[in-house]
Protein backbone atom coordinates (compact mmCIF):
# COMPACT_ATOMS: atom_id res chain seq x y z
CA UNK A 1 0.00 0.00 0.00
CA UNK A 2 1.12 3.61 -0.77
CA UNK A 3 2.41 5.85 2.33
CA UNK A 4 0.13 8.99 2.05
CA UNK A 5 2.17 12.24 1.78
CA UNK A 6 1.80 14.16 4.62
CA UNK A 7 2.54 17.46 2.71
CA UNK A 8 -0.51 17.61 1.05
CA UNK A 9 -4.08 17.78 1.79
CA UNK A 10 -7.00 16.07 0.75
CA UNK A 11 -9.86 17.85 -1.20
CA UNK A 12 -12.25 17.49 1.49
CA UNK A 13 -9.50 18.70 4.67
CA UNK A 14 -9.02 21.82 2.21
CA UNK A 15 -12.90 22.99 2.19
CA UNK A 16 -12.90 21.94 6.03
CA UNK A 17 -9.51 24.18 6.58
CA UNK A 18 -11.23 27.10 4.44
CA UNK A 19 -14.65 26.58 5.99
CA UNK A 20 -13.16 27.36 9.59
CA UNK A 21 -11.07 30.40 8.20
CA UNK A 22 -13.81 31.89 6.78
CA UNK A 23 -15.46 31.96 10.07
CA UNK A 24 -11.94 33.43 11.87
CA UNK A 25 -11.48 35.82 8.88
CA UNK A 26 -15.03 37.14 9.87
CA UNK A 27 -14.76 37.02 13.40
CA UNK A 28 -11.36 39.72 13.89
CA UNK A 29 -12.78 41.80 10.57
CA UNK A 30 -16.44 42.05 13.03
CA UNK A 31 -13.86 43.16 16.10
CA UNK A 32 -11.65 45.97 13.70
CA UNK A 33 -15.30 47.56 12.76
CA UNK A 34 -16.47 47.42 16.12
CA UNK A 35 -17.98 50.64 17.73
CA UNK A 36 -16.63 50.61 20.72
CA UNK A 37 -15.40 53.01 23.96
CA UNK A 38 -11.78 54.45 23.75
CA UNK A 39 -11.38 52.97 27.32
CA UNK A 40 -11.36 49.66 25.73
CA UNK A 41 -8.07 50.27 23.65
CA UNK A 42 -6.49 52.20 26.11
CA UNK A 43 -3.39 50.58 28.05
CA UNK A 44 -0.46 51.78 29.93
CA UNK A 45 3.17 51.98 29.21
CA UNK A 46 5.72 49.63 30.75
CA UNK A 47 8.19 52.61 30.54
CA UNK A 48 7.64 56.09 29.53
CA UNK A 49 10.75 56.06 27.42
CA UNK A 50 9.67 53.89 24.78
CA UNK A 51 7.73 55.17 22.12
CA UNK A 52 6.52 51.34 21.30
CA UNK A 53 5.94 48.39 23.34
CA UNK A 54 5.43 45.38 21.11
CA UNK A 55 4.58 42.60 23.67
CA UNK A 56 3.91 38.74 22.50
CA UNK A 57 2.49 39.94 18.90
CA UNK A 58 0.82 37.45 17.05
CA UNK A 59 0.01 38.24 13.05
CA UNK A 60 -1.80 35.54 11.01
CA UNK A 61 -3.00 34.78 7.24
CA UNK A 62 -5.94 32.19 7.09
CA UNK A 63 -5.80 30.27 3.42
CA UNK A 64 -7.10 27.69 2.09
CA UNK A 65 -4.32 25.43 2.60
CA UNK A 66 -4.10 26.77 6.20
CA UNK A 67 -3.36 29.40 8.74
CA UNK A 68 -0.12 31.07 8.04
CA UNK A 69 1.62 32.34 11.19
CA UNK A 70 4.17 35.05 10.23
CA UNK A 71 4.51 37.11 12.93
CA UNK A 72 4.54 34.76 16.08
CA UNK A 73 4.93 36.03 19.96
CA UNK A 74 7.55 39.07 18.71
CA UNK A 75 8.14 40.98 21.90
CA UNK A 76 10.77 44.30 21.53
CA UNK A 77 10.60 47.84 22.41
CA UNK A 78 11.56 50.72 20.30
CA UNK A 79 12.76 53.79 22.49
CA UNK A 80 12.77 57.10 22.35
CA UNK A 81 15.04 58.99 19.52
CA UNK A 82 16.81 55.47 18.75
CA UNK A 83 17.22 53.12 15.57
CA UNK A 84 15.96 49.99 15.82
CA UNK A 85 16.78 47.58 13.32
CA UNK A 86 15.06 44.75 12.60
CA UNK A 87 16.88 42.35 10.15
CA UNK A 88 16.46 38.54 8.61
CA UNK A 89 15.89 36.80 5.30
CA UNK A 90 12.81 37.34 2.99
CA UNK A 91 9.60 36.28 4.56
CA UNK A 92 10.92 35.89 8.20
CA UNK A 93 8.10 38.46 9.72
CA UNK A 94 10.14 41.99 9.51
CA UNK A 95 7.51 43.40 7.08
CA UNK A 96 4.43 41.72 8.42
CA UNK A 97 5.50 43.47 12.09
CA UNK A 98 5.63 46.78 10.59
CA UNK A 99 2.06 46.43 9.09
CA UNK A 100 0.85 45.01 12.26
CA UNK A 101 1.95 48.45 14.16
CA UNK A 102 -0.09 50.21 11.08
CA UNK A 103 -2.30 48.35 11.23
CA UNK A 104 -1.68 47.55 7.69
CA UNK A 105 -1.81 43.97 7.18
CA UNK A 106 -3.67 42.77 4.06
CA UNK A 107 -7.19 41.86 5.39
CA UNK A 108 -9.34 39.79 5.61
CA UNK A 109 -6.86 37.10 5.40
CA UNK A 110 -4.27 38.88 7.45
CA UNK A 111 -5.20 39.83 11.03
CA UNK A 112 -3.89 40.57 14.59
CA UNK A 113 -4.43 37.50 16.72
CA UNK A 114 -3.13 37.97 19.48
CA UNK A 115 -0.52 40.44 21.39
CA UNK A 116 -0.70 44.02 22.43
CA UNK A 117 1.10 46.92 20.60
CA UNK A 118 1.37 50.11 22.69
CA UNK A 119 2.07 53.37 21.32
CA UNK A 120 3.05 56.27 23.75
CA UNK A 121 1.07 59.68 22.71
CA UNK A 122 0.88 62.83 24.15
CA UNK A 123 -3.05 62.41 23.40
CA UNK A 124 -3.22 61.15 26.89
CA UNK A 125 -1.85 61.78 30.22
CA UNK A 126 -1.45 59.63 32.84
CA UNK A 127 -3.24 57.09 35.28
CA UNK A 128 -4.09 57.64 38.90
CA UNK A 129 -1.05 55.50 39.63
CA UNK A 130 1.78 57.72 37.78
CA UNK A 131 1.64 55.45 34.92
CA UNK A 132 1.88 56.72 31.49
CA UNK A 133 -1.34 55.88 29.22
CA UNK A 134 -1.38 54.61 25.62
CA UNK A 135 -3.48 53.38 22.49
CA UNK A 136 -2.87 49.54 22.50
CA UNK A 137 -3.45 49.39 18.26
CA UNK A 138 -3.38 45.58 18.26
CA UNK A 139 -6.75 46.31 19.98
CA UNK A 140 -8.30 49.67 18.20
CA UNK A 141 -11.28 49.37 16.15
CA UNK A 142 -10.29 50.53 12.24
CA UNK A 143 -12.20 53.73 12.28
CA UNK A 144 -9.86 55.18 15.62
CA UNK A 145 -6.62 54.71 13.62
CA UNK A 146 -6.34 57.95 12.44
CA UNK A 147 -5.52 59.10 15.85
CA UNK A 148 -2.16 57.36 15.40
CA UNK A 149 -1.39 57.28 12.03
CA UNK A 150 0.09 59.73 9.70
CA UNK A 151 0.52 62.11 13.60
CA UNK A 152 2.47 60.01 16.18
CA UNK A 153 3.67 56.88 13.42
CA UNK A 154 4.34 56.79 9.55
CA UNK A 155 5.89 54.77 7.05
CA UNK A 156 8.31 54.83 4.01
CA UNK A 157 7.53 51.95 1.84
CA UNK A 158 10.19 50.64 -0.21
CA UNK A 159 9.01 50.75 -3.48
CA UNK A 160 8.35 54.68 -3.91
CA UNK A 161 6.50 54.09 -7.25
CA UNK A 162 4.03 52.37 -6.63
CA UNK A 163 3.27 54.39 -3.68
CA UNK A 164 3.04 57.61 -5.49
CA UNK A 165 0.03 58.10 -7.71
CA UNK A 166 0.96 58.51 -11.48
CA UNK A 167 -1.60 60.72 -12.16
CA UNK A 168 -1.39 62.86 -9.52
CA UNK A 169 1.46 65.83 -9.28
CA UNK A 170 3.71 65.45 -6.15
CA UNK A 171 2.19 68.67 -5.14
CA UNK A 172 -1.09 67.54 -5.10
CA UNK A 173 -0.28 64.47 -3.32
CA UNK A 174 1.68 66.32 -0.26
CA UNK A 175 -0.80 69.21 0.16
CA UNK A 176 -3.19 65.80 -0.02
CA UNK A 177 -1.64 64.60 3.11
CA UNK A 178 -1.47 68.48 5.52
CA UNK A 179 -5.30 68.56 4.36
CA UNK A 180 -5.99 64.98 5.76
CA UNK A 181 -3.90 66.03 8.55
CA UNK A 182 -5.49 69.77 9.04
CA UNK A 183 -8.62 69.63 7.60
CA UNK A 184 -9.14 73.26 8.03
CA UNK A 185 -5.29 74.81 6.48
CA UNK A 186 -5.40 76.80 3.19
CA UNK A 187 -4.63 75.76 -0.12
CA UNK A 188 -1.55 78.40 -0.06
CA UNK A 189 -0.50 77.13 3.36
CA UNK A 190 -0.21 73.63 2.03
CA UNK A 191 1.53 74.48 -0.71
CA UNK A 192 3.77 76.47 1.28
CA UNK A 193 4.17 73.82 3.72
CA UNK A 194 4.79 70.86 0.94
CA UNK A 195 7.41 73.53 -0.54
CA UNK A 196 9.20 73.72 2.96
CA UNK A 197 9.15 69.50 3.46
CA UNK A 198 11.10 69.15 0.17
CA UNK A 199 13.45 71.48 1.09
CA UNK A 200 13.67 69.28 4.84
CA UNK A 201 14.68 65.95 2.79
CA UNK A 202 17.14 67.87 0.84
CA UNK A 203 15.48 68.62 -2.47
CA UNK A 204 17.33 71.59 -4.42
CA UNK A 205 14.42 72.72 -6.47
CA UNK A 206 11.29 71.99 -4.33
CA UNK A 207 8.69 74.47 -6.51
CA UNK A 208 10.01 72.98 -9.99
CA UNK A 209 9.54 69.31 -7.82
CA UNK A 210 6.23 70.09 -6.63
CA UNK A 211 4.97 70.82 -9.86
CA UNK A 212 6.67 67.26 -11.10
CA UNK A 213 5.00 63.66 -11.45
CA UNK A 214 6.23 60.54 -10.04
CA UNK A 215 7.46 59.70 -13.38
CA UNK A 216 9.67 62.41 -13.86
CA UNK A 217 11.50 62.13 -11.11
CA UNK A 218 14.57 59.43 -10.31
CA UNK A 219 14.17 56.87 -7.83
CA UNK A 220 16.03 58.90 -5.38
CA UNK A 221 13.65 61.62 -5.64
CA UNK A 222 10.78 60.09 -5.24
CA UNK A 223 12.05 57.97 -2.23
CA UNK A 224 12.82 61.79 -0.77
CA UNK A 225 9.56 62.63 -1.18
CA UNK A 226 7.92 59.83 0.42
CA UNK A 227 10.19 61.00 3.43
CA UNK A 228 8.66 64.40 3.03
CA UNK A 229 5.16 62.77 3.31
CA UNK A 230 6.07 60.76 6.38
CA UNK A 231 7.24 63.93 8.10
CA UNK A 232 4.13 66.38 7.30
CA UNK A 233 2.79 65.41 10.49
CA UNK A 234 5.33 65.22 13.40
CA UNK A 235 5.77 61.77 13.90
CA UNK A 236 7.24 60.12 17.29
CA UNK A 237 8.38 56.84 14.79
CA UNK A 238 9.13 56.23 11.21
CA UNK A 239 8.60 52.83 10.12
CA UNK A 240 11.40 52.56 6.60
CA UNK A 241 10.49 49.42 5.31
CA UNK A 242 13.69 48.60 3.08
CA UNK A 243 13.72 52.10 1.81
CA UNK A 244 16.81 51.73 -0.44
CA UNK A 245 16.30 48.20 -1.52
CA UNK A 246 15.47 49.65 -5.35
CA UNK A 247 18.08 52.24 -5.33
CA UNK A 248 21.40 52.40 -6.48
CA UNK A 249 24.56 52.13 -3.97
CA UNK A 250 25.48 55.59 -4.23
CA UNK A 251 21.62 56.94 -3.22
CA UNK A 252 21.42 54.51 -0.94
CA UNK A 253 24.01 56.32 0.73
CA UNK A 254 22.55 59.15 0.49
CA UNK A 255 19.42 58.54 1.71
CA UNK A 256 20.30 56.78 4.43
CA UNK A 257 22.08 59.75 5.67
CA UNK A 258 19.23 61.52 5.21
CA UNK A 259 17.58 59.09 7.53
CA UNK A 260 19.62 59.74 10.38
CA UNK A 261 20.04 63.39 9.82
CA UNK A 262 16.18 63.17 10.30
CA UNK A 263 15.94 61.24 13.03
CA UNK A 264 18.29 64.08 15.21
CA UNK A 265 16.52 66.69 13.94
CA UNK A 266 12.98 65.85 14.46
CA UNK A 267 13.72 63.78 17.97
CA UNK A 268 12.07 60.85 16.94
CA UNK A 269 12.42 56.92 16.49
CA UNK A 270 13.06 55.13 13.42
CA UNK A 271 12.38 51.63 13.12
CA UNK A 272 14.52 50.31 9.91
CA UNK A 273 13.89 47.17 8.05
CA UNK A 274 16.43 45.44 6.12
CA UNK A 275 18.17 42.13 5.11
CA UNK A 276 21.45 44.27 4.58
CA UNK A 277 23.66 44.14 7.41
CA UNK A 278 25.64 46.35 6.29
CA UNK A 279 23.33 48.87 6.84
CA UNK A 280 22.10 47.63 9.76
CA UNK A 281 25.90 48.10 11.33
CA UNK A 282 26.07 51.64 9.82
CA UNK A 283 22.45 53.17 11.42
CA UNK A 284 20.76 51.31 13.89
CA UNK A 285 21.64 51.92 17.87
CA UNK A 286 19.74 48.53 18.44
CA UNK A 287 18.95 45.36 16.19
CA UNK A 288 16.52 42.53 16.31
CA UNK A 289 17.22 39.38 14.31
CA UNK A 290 13.96 37.58 13.10
CA UNK A 291 13.93 34.35 12.02
CA UNK A 292 10.50 32.39 11.04
CA UNK A 293 8.04 35.05 12.29
CA UNK A 294 9.91 34.56 15.89
CA UNK A 295 12.76 36.77 17.45
CA UNK A 296 16.20 34.64 17.82
CA UNK A 297 18.25 37.30 19.48
CA UNK A 298 18.22 40.88 20.00
CA UNK A 299 20.88 43.43 21.72
CA UNK A 300 22.92 46.55 20.83
CA UNK A 301 24.44 46.85 17.66
CA UNK A 302 27.73 45.96 19.08
CA UNK A 303 26.53 43.33 20.77
CA UNK A 304 25.16 41.76 17.70
CA UNK A 305 27.88 42.18 15.36
CA UNK A 306 30.93 41.79 17.97
CA UNK A 307 29.20 39.12 20.18
CA UNK A 308 26.84 37.21 17.93
CA UNK A 309 25.45 34.22 19.68
CA UNK A 310 22.56 32.63 18.28
CA UNK A 311 23.70 30.19 15.27
CA UNK A 312 21.36 31.85 12.82
CA UNK A 313 22.79 35.32 13.73
CA UNK A 314 26.25 33.58 13.43
CA UNK A 315 25.40 32.25 9.92
CA UNK A 316 23.63 35.75 8.51
CA UNK A 317 27.21 37.44 8.95
CA UNK A 318 29.50 34.82 7.85
CA UNK A 319 27.35 35.08 4.22
CA UNK A 320 27.83 38.32 4.36
CA UNK A 321 30.46 38.75 1.44
CA UNK A 322 33.93 41.04 2.59
CA UNK A 323 36.28 43.36 0.52
CA UNK A 324 38.77 41.21 1.64
CA UNK A 325 37.39 37.89 0.88
CA UNK A 326 38.89 35.78 -1.86
CA UNK A 327 36.70 35.96 -5.14
CA UNK A 328 37.45 32.44 -6.20
CA UNK A 329 35.75 31.03 -3.38
CA UNK A 330 31.74 30.27 -2.70
CA UNK A 331 29.85 32.53 -0.61
CA UNK A 332 28.72 30.78 2.92
CA UNK A 333 25.33 29.80 2.58
CA UNK A 334 23.02 28.38 5.84
CA UNK A 335 22.20 24.86 4.51
CA UNK A 336 18.32 23.71 4.97
CA UNK A 337 15.28 25.27 4.34
CA UNK A 338 13.06 27.77 6.48
CA UNK A 339 10.39 25.60 7.84
CA UNK A 340 6.37 25.58 6.37
CA UNK A 341 4.84 28.47 7.98
CA UNK A 342 1.48 26.71 7.71
CA UNK A 343 2.91 23.94 9.78
CA UNK A 344 5.91 25.35 11.91
CA UNK A 345 7.07 22.83 14.83
CA UNK A 346 7.03 22.76 18.36
CA UNK A 347 10.79 22.60 18.42
CA UNK A 348 13.61 25.05 17.71
CA UNK A 349 12.81 26.54 13.89
CA UNK A 350 15.95 26.61 13.05
CA UNK A 351 16.79 23.16 15.07
CA UNK A 352 17.24 21.08 11.60
CA UNK A 353 19.43 23.76 9.89
CA UNK A 354 21.54 24.30 12.93
CA UNK A 355 25.32 23.10 12.88
CA UNK A 356 25.74 23.15 17.30
CA UNK A 357 22.24 21.09 17.76
CA UNK A 358 22.16 19.84 20.68
CA UNK A 359 19.55 17.26 22.11
CA UNK A 360 17.01 20.13 24.05
CA UNK A 361 16.82 21.28 20.37
CA UNK A 362 14.56 18.96 19.66
CA UNK A 363 12.06 19.13 22.36
CA UNK A 364 9.68 23.34 23.10
CA UNK A 365 10.59 25.75 21.86
CA UNK A 366 13.94 27.43 23.72
CA UNK A 367 12.98 30.24 25.59
CA UNK A 368 14.27 33.97 25.34
CA UNK A 369 17.49 33.64 27.46
CA UNK A 370 18.53 37.15 28.94
CA UNK A 371 22.53 37.07 28.51
CA UNK A 372 22.84 40.88 29.70
CA UNK A 373 20.40 43.43 30.41
CA UNK A 374 20.64 44.55 26.56
CA UNK A 375 21.58 41.19 24.93
CA UNK A 376 18.62 38.16 24.62
CA UNK A 377 19.21 35.19 22.63
CA UNK A 378 16.48 32.29 21.95
CA UNK A 379 18.98 28.87 21.88
CA UNK A 380 19.46 25.75 24.52
CA UNK A 381 23.08 26.53 24.00
CA UNK A 382 22.98 29.69 26.46
CA UNK A 383 20.81 28.08 28.73
CA UNK A 384 22.58 27.68 32.36
CA UNK A 385 20.98 24.45 33.36
CA UNK A 386 22.22 22.99 30.25
CA UNK A 387 25.69 24.01 30.27
CA UNK A 388 25.17 22.40 33.83
CA UNK A 389 24.06 19.43 32.17
CA UNK A 390 27.13 19.56 29.63
CA UNK A 391 24.88 17.39 26.77
CA UNK A 392 26.97 17.23 23.78
CA UNK A 393 26.16 18.63 20.29
CA UNK A 394 24.70 16.07 17.62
Amino acid sequence: MKKKDNNYISIGESRKIRKYNIKQMRYYEKLKRRKCNESEYIATMRDENNIVEIEDLKTCFFTDNGTVTSVNGVTFDIPKNKIVGIVGESGCGKSVTSLSIMQLVQAPQGQIVGGSIRMNTDQLGYDENGKKLCYDIAKMPTSATYKIRGKDITMIFQEPMTSLNPVFTIGYQLDEVSFLLDPGMSKEKAKEYSIELLKKVGISMPEHTYKSYPHELSGGMRQRVMIAMALAGHPKLIIADEPTTALDVTIQAQILELLRDIQKRENCSVMLITHDLGVIAEMADEVVVMYAGRIIEKGTVREIFHNPLHPYTIGLQKSKPLVTSNSNEPLYSIPGQVPNPINLPDHCYFRNRCERCIDKCSGAYPPQIKVSDTHYVSCYLYDKEEKEDGTNAN
